[in-house]
């Protein structure tokens, strides 16, 4: 008989535990749902002794379990009670050991911040386009401060706070309040319009708008553009002390200067007088020493001119032994030149005679030479006028012109060479005769040789 239990394929399904279900319902829930805001009304909050808090979170209709552990809820920046609108950031999941679907929180905030806070992000772009926060646009304070004015509301604890701070630190400074309501309907305005007041008064160096710390939505006035127009147009610097060192509005960017709390900005609106008595005891103390240091210098320089100073008959002689001193050494400094240049001629007058020839033999030398010359230039002279007479009797003898005084001529045909024989001349050709007194032209009628 088969059974079952002998077929594979009749296996029974795998059984979970219980721990194992609710684990991989939680990764499920983890999965499907990421982390995402969830605005509810608080309800049973419990702050364990470990740090952590555990409440609910409901509606008009439904309820969740929450828990924010202690590493979060540090930094929610406020305890929440019962009854508080809130939204969490939270990641849904499943609480393993009883089965309970709840959500765990990782971040807190009052119902309707996250609208708040994306209109103050928007209007910080604004006014940071308009150029409302430019640095160039930032004033020091004043290096002295006389006055602070302060725009603050009148019951508030940040007035106490600063009025105690600068009571401690600087109670030489005139202090003027311009009160405002610093939160509530038209408290902007309000804030504005004690700002403008300042400004146009004109009577403080420091402008201080402070407010004591509160949820972002007790801060709001001062995210206004009005106030933030209003502390950029102000005739004096401007401090902005609102809330806790966490805390920032718009009031901050368009301040001058941004302090963490109220009393951080009365500290920084004017220098503790210890300071500035502390500053004075040294520069007394600077002073005293350089008047010492002058007058010791001055008396220094008095004894040195008195050393100095001599009585006039002093002084005229001892200008005199400074001229005679200068007159001798003037008349030294001309002498000595001269004999060095005396000395030195004489060395060179005796070097010239020594070296200086004799001219007298040289001119008796010269003299024969001269008569010689003289004497055999005449004989010269003498014997070539002998010869050039021989020589012009000679030429004389071959000059043309004797040979035409004896009856003779030269002949020259029409291109005026001369004829030397009868084969030369023709027939009817004209002939030029050079005579000795002139020359002729003739004709020739016939030509007959010698030997014809």
């Amino acid at each position: 008989m088969l059974t079952h239990d002998a077929d594979p394929s009749f296996a029974a399904p795998p059984v979970l535990t219980v721990s194992a279900l609710n684990a991989q319902v939680a990764r499920l829930l983890e999965r499907t749902f990421p982390l995402t805001w969830i605005g509810g009304e608080i309800s049973n909050f419990t702050r364990a002794g470990s740090g952590h808090w555990y409440f609910t979170l409901k509606d008009d209709n439904a309820q969740v379990r929450a828990v924010m552990f202690r590493g979060r809820a540090q930094y929610a920046g406020f305890i929440p009670r019962e009854g508080d609108k809130v939204e969490v950031r939270a990641l849904v999941t499943l609480y393993g050991a009883r089965g309970d679907y709840q959500i765990n929180v990782e971040a807190i905030r009052r119902a309707g911040v996250g609208a708040l806070f994306e209109a103050f992000l928007r209007l910080k772009e604004k006014l940071t386009t308009l150029g409302l926060f430019d640095q160039e646009r930032k004033r020091a304070l004043p290096l002295f401060t006389r006055s602070v004015g302060i725009v603050t509301s009148v019951q508030a604890a940040a007035l106490r706070d600063i009025l105690s701070a600068l009571r401690r630190r600087a109670p030489h400074v005139r202090i003027v309040l311009y009160p405002a309501p610093v939160q509530g309907q038209g408290a902007a305005e309000r804030i504005a319009n004690a700002i403008g007041t300042a400004s146009r008064r004109a009577e403080v160096d420091v402008l201080l708008v402070c407010r004591g710390g509160g949820a972002i939505e007790d801060l709001w006035s001062f995210n206004e553009e009005v106030v933030a127009y209003a502390i950029a147009n102000c005739a004096m610097p401007v401090i902005s002390g609102v809330g806790h060192e966490t805390d920032f509005t718009i009031a901050d960017f368009a301040a001058d200067l941004r302090a963490a709390t109220p009393t951080a900005a009365a500290e920084l609106a004017a220098t503790p007088r210890a300071d500035w008595l502390a500053s004075l005891e040294a520069d007394a103390t600077d002073l005293r020493r350089a008047m010492r240091r002058s007058l010791a210098e001055a008396n220094l320089n008095l004894d040195n001119y008195a050393r100095r100073l001599l009585s006039p008959s002093a002084q005229i002689g001892h200008q005199r032994l400074k001229l005679v001193a200068l007159s001798t050494a003037m008349t030294h400094a001309q002498r000595a030149p001269r004999q060095r240049q005396g000395f030195a001629l004489a060395q060179l007058r005796a070097r010239w005679s020594r070296h200086l020839p004799d001219t007298r033999a040289r001119g008796a030398e010269l003299g024969a030479l001269a008569r010689r010359g003289t004497v055999g230039l005449a004989s010269q002279l003498s014997a070539r006028r002998e010869a050039l007479a021989a020589l012009s009797a000679q030429l004389e003898l071959l000059n043309p012109q004797r040979t035409l005084e004896r009856g003779y001529a030269i002949v020259r045909d029409a291109k005026g060479q001369v004829v030397r024989a009868p084969g030369q001349i023709h027939a009817r050709e004209a002939l030029t005769l050079r005579l000795a007194e002139g020359s002729a032209e003739i004709g020739v009628a016939s030509v007959q040789s010698v030997l014809d």
